[in-house]
């Protein structure tokens, strides 16, 4: 029996040393995978010998990837234990690995932004300020080094609580665990990507249905209110109250649309991008079309 390959501690080092620069080659096709397979490299290049199994675990590692940059760091640590596995002769296939890498990314993706940028980074930044505008020069210095403590902290212990909970994951591979962990994951991560088509598709269809002119007391008779504080407060809970704007009450089909069913166009161009990139069309031409379909519509007042 062939002995075992296990990853040390300084390979898992250089896996999160080279983290550090996982936006490094970010694109707009897959994002950041160019930045995951280059922090692979230093366990790819332990766990495989030959050519032909690194070629093939660095391409399973350059599919679609996006999280954020910091909480890459535990995905990865689940990452290596997966390959640890299956390069040892475990059944993980790249099914697997890719589906507990993008069942984990949606969902902690959403960490990231309210822990890092909008709660540690401003506390830092107030207090480096502060200090920098009495005059001191520690106040730039205490910023960075406090910083990057941090983070280097939170990737490198958030790593390895990855790699231990992967390889708990791998232990018990008969029992059918990690199959569960990725039917869950891939579950987890399809629902959190489906509902973040609503927030971030946006399609307005401008086009004017019906222009109806409204009822004297069903609208806002501007030229009879008292342009003052109270004057606009009057008017804004009257607006508040179901009285529109103007005399005029314009439906776009946008409107129209929205009362059928919010988000439906958005929908539709999600499942069309998806048939596309089922069709192995590029997403680099998908996005272009997207832009000139725009540009187009807008010119004749479609969109």
């Amino acid at each position: 029996m062939a002995e075992k390959i296990e990853l040390t501690k300084k390979d898992r080092l250089a896996v999160a040393w080279r983290s550090t620069f996982i936006q490094g080659s970010w694109n707009y096709e897959r994002m950041q995978n160019g930045g995951w397979a280059f922090s692979m490299i230093p366990a790819i290049k332990k766990l495989y010998k030959s050519k032909e199994d690194r070629s093939a675990a660095l391409k399973r590692h350059l599919e679609f990837f996006n999280t954020h940059p910091y909480i890459a760091s535990p995905i990865l640590g689940v990452t290596l234990a997966l390959e640890e596995e299956r390069a040892n002769g475990a059944p993980v296939d790249d099914v697997a690995i890719q589906g507990v890498k993008v069942g984990m990314m949606g969902p902690l993706a959403g960490v990231g932004d309210p822990v890092f940028w909008f709660t540690v980074r401003p506390m830092l930044g107030a207090l480096g300020a502060s200090l920098a505008m009495s005059g001191n020069i520690m106040g730039p210095i205490i910023f960075f080094v406090a910083w990057n403590l941090i983070r280097w902290a939170f990737m490198w212990y958030t790593q390895e609580f990855g790699y231990k909970a992967g390889s708990k994951i791998t232990e018990d591979l008969s029992g059918g665990v990690l199959q569960d962990v990725t039917k869950g994951a891939s579950i987890l991560g399809m629902f959190v990507l489906a509902a973040l088509v609503q927030r971030w598709v946006s399609i307005k269809f401008l086009p004017v249905v019906s222009e109806v002119k409204l009822d004297k007391g069903a609208y806002i008779e501007w030229d009879k209110i008292d342009m003052t504080g109270k004057g606009l407060q009057s008017a804004f809970e009257k607006v508040n109250s179901g009285l529109a704007l103007s005399e005029t009450k314009v439906t776009t089909l946008q409107n129209n649309l929205d009362q059928l069913i919010p988000g439906l166009a958005a929908l539709l161009l999600t499942f069309f991008c998806m048939w596309l990139l089922k069709k192995k069309v590029s997403p680099i031409v998908i996005i272009i079309g997207l832009f000139i379909v725009g540009v187009a519509g807008h010119y004749v007042g479609l969109l």
